[in-house]
């Protein structure tokens, strides 16, 4: 399986024309009746081999993992980064496997943040002041993975452990944000700023055929559920009954049409629960149907397929009303 970007690099050797790429591109096109930038391209599996890969690598890093916490609860974490990272040079830097870059690199900044948090949890007093640690820590452990590795994800998790440090600093220095409410708004726009970092990203490879495209595409996987939850959160509780099934839906509505504008398809998804779960409880709630779940997810899943079939020309028809600052930023 060859990504854009090998054909790039191939291209770069003096092994393709650049000429003979673009007409190859072209064809693929016209024969999917899509462009390649509307297939949100993401390199997950380049073969079987990382499946059976990433089930062994698992299966070694549970069981250091386990090992590790017979000495101390922080050392299990701790090896299971150390090990993700020696795994990283030869699956990774060597044999360039995707799932398995994947897979590390959570491994890896997940081990350290939470061999960090444990050890310092337990001789600092306040959680926030350990989360505070832990995440500059995770932060410049990102840093080093992405510049030895340069896996995609790392961004999106550099970024993650960045907006943990400066939430758990906010509700060190003002414990009041810690109620439920507050962490809604933080959660929102701790989603905002990954929206727009993501953004950012897109916007430096229009056409989708570089590492910027999986860079973004992983920062707004990441954005989506931060967002959708505190704005459905706060719509659950503020609007009762009837109402508060249609705000749900015109807000699905309004986040089909982000989707559709910034071509992505993960506000779509990470809503999806949501308004699987508002429709059906209505329903129930009122005695409308028998097997609500089913006439729902019928009914959306329909929906969500005549959609991905046109997905192409209803993103033509949006785009084209755009204006030229907003049209110029996106795929």
């Amino acid at each position: 399986m060859y990504t854009d970007e090998d054909l790039d690099n191939a291209t770069a050797r003096g092994i393709f024309q650049s000429e003979d790429v673009a007409s190859f591109r072209d064809y693929m096109q016209s024969l999917r009746h899509t462009t390649s930038a509307d297939e949100e391209n993401v390199r997950l599996i380049t073969s079987f081999n990382d499946i059976f890969v990433v089930i062994a690598i698992g299966l070694f890093l549970f069981s250091l993992v386990w090992l590790g916490d017979s000495f101390h609860d922080a050392v299990g974490p701790l090896l299971a980064a150390v090990a993700s990272w020696g795994l990283a040079e030869f699956f990774v830097l060597k044999r360039k496997m995707a799932l398995p870059a994947i897979v590390l690199l959570l491994s890896f900044t997940g081990g350290i943040f939470s061999a960090c948090s444990i050890f310092f949890m337990s001789i600092i007093a306040a959680e926030e002041n350990s989360l505070i640690i832990s995440a500059i820590v995770t932060v410049a452990a990102a840093y080093l993975h992405w510049r030895r590795f340069a896996v995609p994800i790392t961004i999106a998790a550099g970024a993650i452990a960045t907006l943990v440090f400066f939430v758990s600093l906010a509700l060190s220095v003002f414990p009041t944000l810690q109620n439920i409410q507050y962490i809604d708004e933080l959660a929102f726009i701790s989603g905002a700023l990954l929206f727009a970092f993501a953004i950012w990203w897109d916007a430096q490879d229009r056409k989708r055929v570089k590492k910027q495209s999986d860079i973004a595409f992983w920062l707004h996987l990441s954005a989506a559920p931060l967002i959708v939850h505190s704005v459905f959160a706060n719509l659950t509780a503020n609007n009762p009954g009837g109402t508060q099934l249609l705000a749900i839906i015109a807000l699905y509505l309004v986040l089909t049409v982000i989707s559709l504008i910034i071509d992505r398809r993960a506000f779509m998804v990470s809503a999806l629960a949501y308004v699987l779960y508002a429709l059906v409880d209505f329903m129930n709630t009122y005695g409308m149907l028998e097997d609500s779940l089913a006439t729902v997810g019928v009914t959306l899943g329909l929906s969500l397929l005549v959609l991905s079939g046109f997905w192409h020309k209803a993103r033509a028809q949006i785009v084209r009303v755009l204006p030229d600052p907003v049209r110029i930023k996106v795929p």
